[in-house]
């Protein structure tokens, strides 16, 4: 088996595509042989080093998040599936491995594959469609009707949120590059604005949840947009701001955390055809290096990267 890791925290660099043994899977964990893996920004901000408090120091360390695939072995105490389901969700920060031939992740970090979608469908759905989730349905309560603002809405969590949103019968307003107002519109975002042009602390709409998905947006701007009552989600947490939410209970910081039902009602909107995200591009293992590397130095697709594995 092969999977890119690297030997020490650092950019593209230190990326290397290596032999590897996938270990047995532990208490309640799945191995899975992975058939496509999806490229995240978080993929290359574990790897230089932001979140080593939870990964630590052990080398080598694998990459990626993100996977599709068929379960080949189960750890003792594994309920939810049997040799030779067809999967999909997301690995640990932790231990990572989703660009590689095989990866272990706890079973409720995993959701069995519909047959209404792909393989390359399924991969997409991992982190963007949690951290979604995460924001709207666990931390904002989202009731039909309520009023929504994404910031980011193009983006793989901002369009996971958007459909999320829609989903749940929420009205969405969002924010985007003018190049992508088209897409927007035909997600269903009915009023969209061009971040590049607009203030959007001068919009004079208020709302019941703002979510930015892009990590752009100041808390004072997302604040500021809110009705009363109403609550900001953040998609880039700091210690600073999980300190202010505790004497704001307007702000939200989000933590991308998988649960089992979460993954299993991100199964049934994909096969419903309610929450699923474009793929961009494919390239074999051999290349993702390559395009890891363009898309952390700011290559832009319209739709998700994608790992194949032979």
């Amino acid at each position: 088996m092969k999977r890119i890791q690297y030997h020490q925290y650092g950019g593209p660099e230190v990326m290397r595509l290596e032999d590897f043994g996938l270990r047995t899977p532990g208490k309640g964990e799945v191995a899975v042989k992975v058939n496509f893996a999806a490229i995240n920004p978080i993929d290359w901000k574990v790897r230089n080093g932001h979140l080593k408090i939870v990964t630590g120091k052990k080398f080598p360390r694998a990459l990626g998040s993100d996977i599709s695939g068929i379960v080949i072995a189960i750890g003792p105490g594994v309920t939810r599936f049997k040799m030779g389901d067809s999967v999909f969700g997301s690995v640990q920060i932790k231990e990572s491995g989703a660009f590689g031939h095989g990866a272990i992740a706890p079973e409720t970090f995993l959701a069995k594959k519909p047959a209404s979608v792909s393989f390359e469908q399924a991969a997409c759905l991992g982190t963007p469609g949690i951290t979604a989730w995460n924001g709207l349905v666990d931390k904002a309560i989202l009731k039909a009707g309520a009023q929504v603002f994404i910031n980011g809405c193009t983006g793989a969590v901002g369009e996971s949120a958007v459909k999320i949103a829609r989903m749940l019968g929420a009205k969405v307003s969002g924010s985007c590059s003018l190049q992508q107002r088209q897409r927007a519109q035909e997600m269903g975002v009915d009023r969209v604005y061009d971040y590049r042009t607009r203030d959007l602390s001068q919009i004079k709409d208020r709302f019941d949840v703002v979510y930015d998905t892009a990590g752009t947006m100041t808390v004072a701007t997302g604040l500021g947009l809110l009705r009363k009552g109403g609550m900001y989600l953040d998609i880039n947490p700091t210690p600073g701001k999980f300190i202010r939410a505790m004497f704001d209970r307007r702000l939200k910081p989000i933590v991308c955390t998988a649960r089992a039902d979460i993954m299993d009602g991100l199964a049934r909107a994909a096969a419903d055809a309610k929450v699923r995200l474009p793929v961009a591009e494919i390239v074999p293992l051999e290349d993702a290096i390559s395009l890891i590397t363009a898309l952390e130095q700011g290559r832009k697709l319209n739709g998700k990267a994608l790992v194949s594995m032979p």
